[in-house]
């Protein structure tokens, strides 16, 4: 027997065997309408909407849109010609025989429930409660509930245990800007927020958890973008006595089952591509590549060593081939001009291969025969093909312009296909990269990373060329996961922070925990970190990671619904021995 006062039923319980019987059901009251003595009410609750009608106007009088309520009532047919195909309870409606109102609200909202996603986003934010109760919103948020149920029991099942490490740490110096909590115990430090589990999920490899894994919460003191907030949750996971082969795979495993199981998009195929990141800046301009674009991005530097054309001399020139658009109007070609101009190229040549086998195109005349005939050769075009330039004497700007120019041709001309999840992985990462801002070497990826060849890489005067073993897996051209093969060895990691800057004892000291805890017996060890906000974001096709989070700050890092971040009082600055410069705040 149901002894619940508030429902005998929910929505997704109704269909039309229960015509005749009396059930109660709660909600809000989502619409209120008025046919002409004939009252319409549609009742949401957590599982669905139905439809509510009565003919008595005292039932519904003053009822504001949104109050919660309770109704009581006989499910009945609706006629044939007014189902509701939408709604799961669309054959049937409630014919309401006592309303009780459990919560008014009010009559103005800040916006339309069923509307909200196109209400600026501050407002939806401020009141996310509300937002929330839009069928769009709280569908991602079921799904994330879903998503994560899955992921754990996928970890238990591939022999993983699960660990919670502290949210309360020390500040590292791991490549982003640390949140910092100041403590009240000990005037004058502070604690910091995660990043990430890093330190910690090594550690539990040194205490022998061969195979553990979190959905941990990091921390990031950055800028918010689409796919990045200060708080985000990712799947950690760390095993012992591994080689970058058997991480990847289990990588491959996770990814390929909780796409292919939620979502309705063809998934690629396992193995999954490895591309080393030397041959992706290649042949992609990016480190996350989207491979659903079969445009690749080809060097033409070879070809035109002795040109005459000034701005190709001395350069890296990079070229993209598309066949089949050499009749588009110039107008098209002219919007590929202006968006290289608003990424900052300089501008960008381009040459068509016309049916009687000459070029033509803006930089044609510029061409001595020879080189027309290298560049039609040697880049296989055909009639109607067309050949854009892309060049910089700084070779890495090259390949960024050439990948970026390569996004947008793939965009216009609609190679990239929306029901496609193209998934790969980067390996073989540089372990260091040359900061020309600071004019110092900084670490590439994770400072943690074992180079080829150990200790034994340091000893070359070409810092550039030595590899680590890290990798990410990249989908559709978002980062989806970062990990790499440990560095256990205690000298070869400290002369890889020694190289960025760092003496033996500042990393001894800022990483005490490790260096003691590796003296003391540490096994080859090796993960990574797959991104469930990002996940959800694919697997929804989300524009940002905002949608599939339930209380998210805004773009400007505010909760503007809670009024975070705020002043604190007097009284808790005195019990943090913390003073502020009036000055200085006030600026």
């Amino acid at each position: 027997m149901n002894r619940n006062i508030y429902h005998t039923h929910q929505c997704r319980d109704l269909n039309k065997d229960l015509v005749g019987q009396t059930v109660t059901l709660s909600g809000w009251a989502a619409t209120i309408r008025d046919h002409g003595g004939v009252l319409f009410m549609d009742l949401r609750d957590n599982t669905g909407i139905i439809q509510c009608v009565s003919n008595d106007d005292s039932i519904f009088r003053g009822l504001a849109k949104e109050s919660v309520v309770r109704v009581t009532g006989k499910i009945r047919l609706r006629s044939a010609d007014n189902y509701n195909e939408k709604l799961a309870t669309g054959e049937i409606e409630l014919l309401v025989e006592q309303l009780d109102l459990l919560s008014p609200s009010k009559h103005e909202l800040p916006f339309e429930i069923l509307s909200s996603r196109q209400t600026k986003e501050d407002v939806r934010l401020k009141y996310r409660y509300l937002d929330m109760r839009n069928p769009k919103v709280k569908e991602n948020l079921l799904l994330r509930a879903e998503v994560l149920h899955f992921i754990r029991n996928k970890m238990y099942d591939m022999g993983f245990t699960e660990v919670q490490t502290p949210i309360l740490t020390s500040s590292s110096p791991e490549g982003a800007r640390d949140f910092v909590v100041p403590s009240r115990l000990y005037p004058g430090k502070f604690y910091a927020l995660p990043q990430a589990p890093q330190i910690y999920k090594e550690l539990l490899m040194v205490g022998g958890f061969e195979k553990y894994f979190q959905i941990a919460p990091c921390f990031r003191d950055e800028d918010a973008r689409a796919d990045r907030t200060l708080e985000f949750y990712q799947l950690d996971f760390e095993m012992s006595f591994v080689e970058e082969e058997d991480v990847l795979q289990v990588g491959e495993e996770f990814f390929y089952d909780t796409f292919s199981h939620f979502s309705k998009k063809k998934v690629s195929p396992r193995p999954f591509r490895r591309i080393e990141y030397r041959d992706a800046m290649e042949l992609y301009g990016t480190d996350k590549p989207d491979l659903r674009n079969p445009l690749i991005i080809q060097d033409a530097s070879t070809v035109l060593q002795n040109t005459r054309f000034r701005p190709f001399q001395k350069a890296t020139v990079k070229v993209i081939v598309v066949d089949g658009i050499g009749q588009n109007p110039n107008s098209w070609f002219n919007e590929i001009v202006d968006y290289a101009s608003s990424i900052g190229m300089p501008g960008i040549g381009y040459i068509t291969l016309q049916a009687d086998g000459s070029l033509k195109g803006p930089i044609d005349k510029f061409l001595t025969d020879e080189e027309r005939q290298g560049l039609i050769q040697t880049f296989h075009m055909k009639p109607d093909s067309v050949m854009f330039f892309i060049a910089s004497r700084n070779r890495q700007q090259a390949q960024k312009f050439a990948g970026q120019i390569r996004l947008e041709l793939g965009r216009k001309c609609g190679l990239v296909d929306p029901d496609v999840l193209e998934l790969c992985i980067i390996r073989d990462f540089p372990m260091f990269e040359w900061d020309e801002k600071e004019k110092k070497w900084d670490f590439c990826h994770n400072p943690f990373s074992l180079p080829h060849g150990g200790i034994e890489a340091y000893k070359t005067d070409d810092l550039s060329s030595i590899l680590a073993y890290q990798y990410d897996f990249v989908c559709n051209g978002n980062e989806m996961a970062s990990g790499a093969i440990r560095n256990h060895d205690l000298d070869s990691l400290a002369k890889g922070f020694e190289i960025v800057g760092y003496s033996r004892e500042e990393v001894e000291e800022r990483f005490r925990s490790i260096f003691t805890a590796f003296q003391y017996g540490c096994p080859p060890h090796g993960g990574m970190a797959p991104g469930i906000d990002r996940i959800l974001m694919l697997i929804q096709d989300e524009p940002n990671l905002r949608e599939v989070q339930a209380f998210p700050p805004n773009a400007s890092g505010m909760d503007l619904m809670m009024g975070s971040p705020h002043e604190l009082t007097e009284k808790q600055l005195k019990e943090l021995k913390i003073h502020f410069d009036k000055e200085e705040t006030d600026e």
